[in-house]
């Protein structure tokens, strides 16, 4: 049989396991149940397994039964702090928690892969490393799973990496989509707090009002992109937080906001740092008044190989057909810690539609929505190519 008519033959524990891990969702680095589920579904595997120190990661390697290169495969398993409204027939039992962003449909086709590619294992020439991740929701589990050498677990780094992620609308059930070059945006966070002289709202001149210059920062901060940045190498800058004061006729000493900045270039990453800081720390001056702005890079560019792309793309037409394979005309604003694995190993980000067969793609729910809804149909599809991918670019070494 092939890789994929053996993941449809394992549909029903694909789907148990994906059921299971949607029922507890866990959030961050600590995902004790999660991480126990995936050990019981890997017991058995001639797997070589290590757990994470800081995070509740799971290291697995798979050595073929001949020497070669290492290939790793990565898949997330952390929820978000959503409470669910999707009106699944299976949902979170847990309150205020969501697999709203498909972690455990990704966790599910790993585990499946490494399942099809142990059945196999007589035919790889060299090594899959699978790469369970918890706290890529903002804790950059990734880098910490770095930093504690999952790239070095089977004694040499991996020539290739690929990871999947499913959208739960936009994309059409079933198509997988990628694009060489930049595929997901650096995300950073600038937070900047204002500080004046308070007073009573009746006589401004005798305080220091840290609101108009706030205001102002805000405002500023869209003129620079628009004319501080190339509109070929996008910018995008969103206050999403913005708090001052407690009553109408108070003038307050502080006023605080919080900010997105995305970015799709190393160049533009590292020069939003700079510009973003210099011009709140400028308009404080200006007004008079003293200024905390406080820039957090979290996940650079999510940078695809192009070689590695391409080969996504060949292999999703080979198995699946041409009509399941779409090369993403830009990239997506969203933002992901694969990145770091990105950063030091050629490597393919690869989307995958799961958007409900009956729903219109266009009007569905999207990935961190309460009402996002994800199909188990695409499950079997997303472990048969994790294992392909795996499969083939040792292949592609050995010959």
């Amino acid at each position: 049989m092939s890789l994929h008519e053996s993941a449809i033959d394992m549909r029903d524990e694909l789907v148990r396991l994906r059921h299971a891990l949607h029922r507890e969702p866990e959030l961050g680095l600590d995902l004790p149940r999660t991480q126990e589920k995936v050990l019981t579904a890997l017991a058995g595997l001639p797997l070589e397994v290590r757990l994470g120190d800081g995070l509740s990661s799971i290291t697995a390697v798979l050595r073929g039964s001949q020497p070669g290169p290492t290939v790793l495969l990565r898949g997330d398993m952390d929820a978000l702090p959503v409470s669910e409204r999707s009106g699944a027939a299976v949902t979170s039992q847990l309150d205020g928690r969501m697999h709203a962003c498909g972690h455990d449909l990704h966790t599910t086709m790993l585990t499946g892969a490494a399942h099809l590619l142990a059945a196999r294992r007589d035919r790889l020439a060299g090594n899959v490393l699978f790469m369970f991740q918890p706290g890529e929701e903002g804790q950059g589990g990734a880098k910490i799973m770095i930093d504690e050498g999952v790239l070095d677990a089977t004694g040499e780094r991996p020539v290739a990496a690929y990871a999947l992620h499913v959208i739960s609308s936009v994309i059409p059930q079933g198509m997988f989509v990628t694009k060489g070059g930049p595929m997901m945006a650096a995300a950073d966070r600038l937070i900047v707090t204002v500080r004046g002289a308070g007073g009573h709202g009746s006589s401004p001149h005798r305080a220091n009002d840290p609101i108009p210059a706030a205001c102002e920062m805000v405002t500023a901060l869209q003129t620079m992109v628009t004319r501080g940045f190339d509109v070929f190498d996008p910018v995008v800058v969103t206050v999403g937080s913005f708090h001052a004061g407690t009553a109408d006729n108070i003038i307050p000493e502080e006023a605080r906001f919080e900010a997105t900045i995305r970015s799709f270039s190393g160049a533009a990453h590292a020069r939003i740092q700079e510009r973003a800081v210099t011009l709140v720390k400028g308009i404080a001056a200006a007004h008079g008044l003293e200024v905390d702005a406080d820039y957090e890079v979290s996940y650079p560019v999510t940078v695809n190989n192009p070689t590695e792309a391409d080969f996504v793309g060949s292999t999703v037409r080979e198995v699946y057909g041409e009509h399941r394979f779409l090369t993403a005309p830009q990239p997506f604003t969203g933002s992901e810690d694969f990145s770091f694995v990105c950063d030091q190993v050629p490597s393919a980000f690869v989307a995958l539609g799961a958007c409900p067969a009956d729903a219109d793609p266009g009007k569905a729910a999207y990935n961190h929505a309460p009402e996002a809804l994800f199909d188990n149909a695409v499950l079997p599809d997303g472990a048969a190519l994790l294992a392909e991918l795996a499969m083939r670019r040792l292949e592609r070494v050995a010959v």
